[in-house]
């Protein structure tokens, strides 16, 4: 997928994995990594971004494998902007999804 497409709407999805719990930056890319090809590194910038933002806040908490995590939470104006990014990203998708779309039966062969 072109990476200017992606770039655009990963910071949606970094909010949408927040809000099924808690996570810490590794496993927010490893489950990020498992949907859409990102390379290594991509969730971090995009987290301290978030944070500044405010729509995500941080939390150590202690690790059984080593030095503590830092968790990242959605706070309550990331629920809104998840909320409202996710209404425009649907939206938005139904349009282009219908100038894309291939009609058979002649009808848009007959447009052209």
């Amino acid at each position: 997928m072109n990476s200017q497409i992606k770039k655009g709407i990963l910071d949606l999805c970094v909010l949408a994995l927040l809000e099924k719990g808690d996570s810490y930056g590794y496993d927010l890319a490893g489950s990020l990594a498992r949907k859409v090809e990102v390379a290594d590194g991509t969730v971090y910038p995009i987290l301290r971004k978030l944070a500044s933002e405010g729509v995500v806040s941080t939390y150590l908490q202690e690790s059984q494998n080593g030095p503590p995590r830092k968790y990242y939470h959605l706070t309550d104006a990331g629920r809104n902007k998840l909320n409202s990014d996710r209404d425009e990203w649907i939206k938005f998708c139904g349009e282009v999804n219908g100038i894309l779309e291939r009609e058979t039966g002649g009808k848009a062969d007959e447009q052209e």
